[in-house]
């Protein structure tokens, strides 16, 4: 039993989420202003199209501290655990960094020109969509949550 529990330990609620069940989004319904607390603006087109300023990398590139502007694609896809929001990065227009980077100046790596980030479609306590992804160490469970932009 204590081997059982040291070994999920840091087996946070969030850890490898599966996605979170939501089946009902429409993409009519995720198109429009997008937006975080961190300054970051996303536009998810009609069209399948994206403008986005200021995202930052998910997972361990989070980290890195760059932050992407530029133009891309984007499309809702849905599996068993729940609807996902793909967004790709095609166009890259300009480069930002946060002030508190974790990695150090000279072994920061070359931002990337393309990218691809996966946000998990979620429904708050009012039914409102909301996005996000996760960001660093999995077994912390940062969230980068986008909700819809302010007057949308």
């Amino acid at each position: 039993m204590v081997v059982l529990a040291a070994l999920t330990a840091c087996a946070g609620p969030y850890q490898y989420s599966e996605g979170t069940g939501i089946h009902d989004a429409r993409a009519a319904e995720v198109a429009g202003g997008w937006e975080n607390v961190e300054g970051t603006h996303v536009v998810l087109r009609k069209d399948g199209t994206a403008h986005f300023e200021k995202l930052d990398g998910q997972d361990f590139d989070f980290e890195d501290g760059w932050r992407l502007s530029g133009t891309g694609t984007w499309q809702l896809n849905a599996d068993d655990g729940g609807q996902v929001v793909r967004l790709a990065l095609t166009a890259r227009t300009r480069v930002e960094h946060r002030s508190a980077v974790t990695a150090t100046g000279a072994s920061a790596p070359e931002p990337p020109a393309t990218y691809a980030w996966s946000f998990h479609v979620d429904r708050d306590q009012r039914d409102e969509l909301k996005l996000f992804f996760f960001y660093g160490d999995p077994d912390i469970g940062n969230t980068y949550v986008m909700t819809r932009e302010a007057g949308a």
